[in-house]
């Protein structure tokens, strides 16, 4: 598997920031990540979300499903023709909660891609493998604040969705350095949040010696 990554915000300004430095598969969202944005989830308007997100160079937009279970179905089938009118591929997130998981099986005879989401223990790999979704989202930051062996966690779905077709989508990460321990166990896809994302591309040795070389072609050329 490649090693995919993906921004994980509903903030467009960020979007135009991040997305055409062209790192970044795709783009996840959710109710609070809009409501951080200042935006109503319920109004927003996924045709045009999807389309900026298309524009941008994304190749998938992930969005969370919410209310009432019994609206799943009709609110994915908006989402899915978000995405076909932009030409990206879009993906139902849906809770590992009971009363969400039961509406997998009908997203899923749609043909929605499926992302389950808020997982926080290694057993419900088991349900995402079962049900065949796409992805899973273990919120590894929020794991370690609650005092959850994470890492060792994160291991053990890597071991129980080996082969199954359900990537590990790491979610909820607090630091750079999280990600580099997390691939060193196997972990190929991560979602984060733009200062995570901003982190990643700034080093002070790198600026220092990016500084250095221009002073010296600048002599150079004088």
């Amino acid at each position: 598997m490649p090693l995919d990554l993906y921004l994980d915000t509903a903030d467009v300004a960020e979007w135009d920031s991040l997305m055409p430095i062209g790192m970044f598969k795709g783009i996840t969202t959710n109710p609070l990540l809009a409501h951080r944005a200042n935006l109503s989830y319920p109004q927003i308007n996924w045709v045009d979300m999807a389309q900026r997100a298309a524009d941008l160079g994304a190749l998938e937009l992930h969005a969370q499903v919410f209310g009432s279970p019994e609206t799943y179905r009709p609110w994915a089938e908006e989402l899915m023709t978000a995405g076909q009118k932009a030409s990206i591929r879009t993906v139902v997130k849906v809770p590992l909660v009971e009363p969400a998981i039961r509406q997998v099986p009908k997203l899923t005879s749609d043909g929605c891609p499926i992302l389950m989401t808020a997982c926080y223990d290694a057993k419900q790999m088991f349900v995402a493998t079962g049900l065949g979704a796409d992805y899973i989202a273990p919120y590894f930051g929020r794991m370690l604040e609650a005092d959850l062996p994470a890492y060792e966690m994160i291991r053990q779905m890597l071991a129980i969705g080996s082969g199954s077709g359900t990537r590990v989508l790491v979610a909820s990460l607090r630091s750079t350095n999280q990600m580099n321990k997390l691939a060193e166990i196997g972990c190929d896809c991560f979602t984060i949040a733009p200062d995570i994302a901003w982190a990643l591309l700034e080093d002070e040795r790198a600026q220092a010696a990016y500084c250095d070389f221009e002073t010296v072609s600048q002599a150079l050329s004088e």
